[in-house]
């Protein structure tokens, strides 16, 4: 068994695992390339089914390429989709592209609020995530079963212990729970795994005129990298020399100290 088949596995074994605890179970959908590893997963735990619906935050700044790729796969997968939106902030334009807010307080209002919203509308008791403890610091702070409060929020000093593959599923009444099934997975797995399963991925990914996406966020936040990889295997090999972090072109994470643990905190993904 290589590395990548025990990542899978295990993976599957978290999806299996959430999708017989909870009865209400959702999978947030950032169409990122993470997500969409998930999704390929999620395929093959459920033979060949997609058995809950993806849940996706438009904050309307996300590239087109990104809408158009998640509109195309769910019509050609048939899958169950659910949008959130915050719209009295659209309308009013109470957001960072508009002046009128920090890149963290327009994150808070795009997407933590309309996430809480949607999924408290949809009565989730549990949401898959594609998040990995490699990405940034409070990620790793994770649990592959994450309790959270009644309004979403999340408290790093309460987490349950989780050793030798033992999982808490059984929490109290009224807990939210996210489920991390990539927690331990790098992004050179995610790509080298995405090679070997054929998975299709934003063509954002991929360079053009010498730069490329390595995390996809909404463009008035989200940077490019010198590089001339424009394909999965040249992703791979890049990944294997670089030492530049990933969402170093993330400009909300670096906008204040501690400004992304706390938006962690708040709900946000």
């Amino acid at each position: 068994m290589t590395h990548l088949d025990s990542l899978e596995a295990e993976s599957i074994y978290v999806l299996r695992e959430a999708a017989h605890h909870f009865q209400k179970l959702g999978m947030l959908w950032s169409i990122g390339k993470d997500s969409c590893a998930m999704l390929n997963l999620v395929r093959k735990a459920f033979l060949g089914r997609v058995p809950f619906p993806l849940v996706h935050i438009d904050t309307s700044f996300k590239p087109p390429e990104m809408i158009e790729f998640r509109d195309r796969l769910v019509r050609e997968w048939g899958l169950q989709l659910i949008v959130g939106r915050n719209e009295p902030a659209l309308t009013a334009a109470d957001t960072f592209p508009a002046g009128r807010r920090t890149r963290v307080e327009c994150c808070g209002l795009l997407k933590t609020e309309p996430l809480r919203a949607t999924l408290a509308a949809q009565g989730f008791d549990a949401v898959i995530a594609g998040i990995r403890r490699d990405e940034e610091g409070t990620r790793a702070k994770e649990r592959f079963f994450s309790p959270r409060g009644v309004a979403n929020d999340w408290n790093v000093k309460q987490q349950p212990p989780e050793f030798w593959g033992q999982f808490q599923t059984d929490f109290g009444p009224g807990t939210h729970v996210r489920v991390h099934p990539l927690l331990h997975w790098t992004e050179l797995n995610i790509w080298e795994y995405i090679e070997r399963e054929g998975i299709e991925v934003v063509s954002l990914y991929f360079a053009k005129d010498g730069r490329r996406h390595r995390s996809l966020g909404c463009w008035p936040c989200t940077g490019t990298f010198e590089s001339q990889a424009t394909t999965v295997p040249e992703i791979v090999a890049e990944l294997r020399a670089t030492r530049l972090s990933e969402r170093a072109g993330r400009a909300q994470d670096a906008e204040s100290e501690g400004a992304f643990e706390a938006l962690r905190a708040s709900g946000y993904m």
